[in-house]
């Protein structure tokens, strides 16, 4: 008798090749939205940060000088910083979007909000705001606030995307963790000094402005110089 093979049929793996129409109409929806939306800063954060905290009034005041400059701004909608951001988007009379996740304790969008996108993959939301954003200006955050900076960084230092400004707010948050990175990773030749070139760390609102305005100054005269 020949040998046969037993392949017991999973649920779950049939379901896989359906997926990819969910996969693709997240794409196609945040595509389509955000390709409207203009030059855009996306701004990162903790949503856990209360709005007494020093951190949302910080964002919030961003938010609306980034506004007034004629940024759109995009956050992933929820409370706390990205709420913070939205709120100063609002009041600036620019676009404040909020890409929303789908999470097993539900988050709530924000009601400052004025273009919101709801979306069930992180990738795809990940994906999503990097495709429009001219700069990431990150907040004190949690595991995934750290996720998408590490992630811009290294799409930056391999050179799979074009430098932008990645901009670190607060050095008293974020001093604890550079120490690290130069007494070990860099140390144990891990990374290159180079790469504390790839972003910045600043305090004030205005600060985070003109590190952006003379990222695509400093861009402008290149462009300038090759023509």
């Amino acid at each position: 008798m020949k040998n046969r093979r037993s392949v017991k049929t999973d649920l779950t793996t049939m379901e896989d090749p359906w997926r990819v129409f969910r996969i693709m109409s997240e794409f196609v929806d945040g595509f389509d939205m955000l390709s409207r939306v203009g030059d855009a800063v996306t701004i990162f954060g903790s949503a856990r940060l209360p709005k007494t905290s020093k951190a949302y009034k910080l964002a919030e005041k961003t938010a609306r000088l980034l506004g007034k400059e004629g940024y759109t701004v995009i956050t992933g909608g929820g409370p706390g910083i990205m709420e913070a951001a939205n709120k100063g988007a609002k009041e600036s009379g620019t676009e404040s979007v909020g890409l929303n996740i789908e999470l097993p304790f539900e988050q709530v969008p924000n009601r400052f909000i004025t273009l919101l996108i709801d979306f069930h993959y992180f990738f795809c939301r990940k994906f999503m705001f990097l495709k429009y954003a001219k700069a990431f200006v990150i907040f004190p955050g949690g595991f995934g606030t750290l996720d998408e900076f590490f992630e811009s960084v290294t799409l930056i230092q391999t050179k799979r995307m074009p430098g932008f400004p990645v901009i670190l707010v607060g050095s008293e948050f974020w001093s604890g963790m550079m120490d690290w990175l130069k007494k070990t990773m860099l140390k144990q030749k891990c990374i290159s000094q180079s790469d504390f070139d790839i972003f910045c760390i600043v305090d004030k609102p205005e600060d985070v402005l003109k590190a952006i305005q003379k990222f695509y100054g400093k861009k402008k005269k290149e462009n300038g110089k090759k023509r």
